[in-house]
């Protein structure tokens, strides 16, 4: 009976998310939900990002599917940009297993210099029915103190 409990408590604390902002049932007969996280950029911190992806608890696995918004929510300065990685690959902000097999939920940060624009990219590394899922969100640096303080390479 021990054991029992072991395991339950395992599996709530599995569920535990401190970006979790939000939790939708997809119903009685499932144990499918929709869970919602807030991701605050940890340099560009004028940005926040709500992702939603499906969580299928006692599965080995979660499907791939994955939405990304995210916006302007405070100061973003040309300071802020400067430590951010250029390069075309952009900077992983953050991950999340979606299962034992390897498969990973991962959002990064891409500056389209050209467009003075942040792109933050939600993205599964796992194929799935032919594709790798993903999502786009764009923030604007126009209107900003960093609009600018970046400028395209010749």
């Amino acid at each position: 009976m021990r054991a029992v409990y072991c395991v339950l408590l395992l599996l709530m604390l599995a569920g535990c998310n401190k970006n979790e902002v939000g939790d939708v049932s997809l119903g009685v007969f499932t144990t499918k939900d929709i869970k919602l996280d807030a991701i605050v950029d940890p340099v560009v911190t004028g940005v926040t990002c709500h992702v939603s992806s499906i969580e299928a608890n006692l599965n080995l696995s979660d499907p791939s599917d994955s939405s990304i918004a995210c916006r302007q929510t405070g100061p973003i300065t040309a300071d802020m940009i400067a430590k951010i990685d250029k390069s075309k690959n952009g900077e992983v902000l953050f991950s999340k297993s979606k299962s034992i097999f390897f498969k990973t939920m991962k959002i990064r940060r891409i500056l389209d210099v050209e467009n003075q624009t942040l792109m933050y990219l939600s993205y599964s590394t796992k194929e799935t029915s032919g594709s790798f899922k993903h999502s786009l969100s764009t923030v604007p640096l126009w209107g900003t103190e960093a609009y600018g303080a970046v400028k395209v390479q010749d």
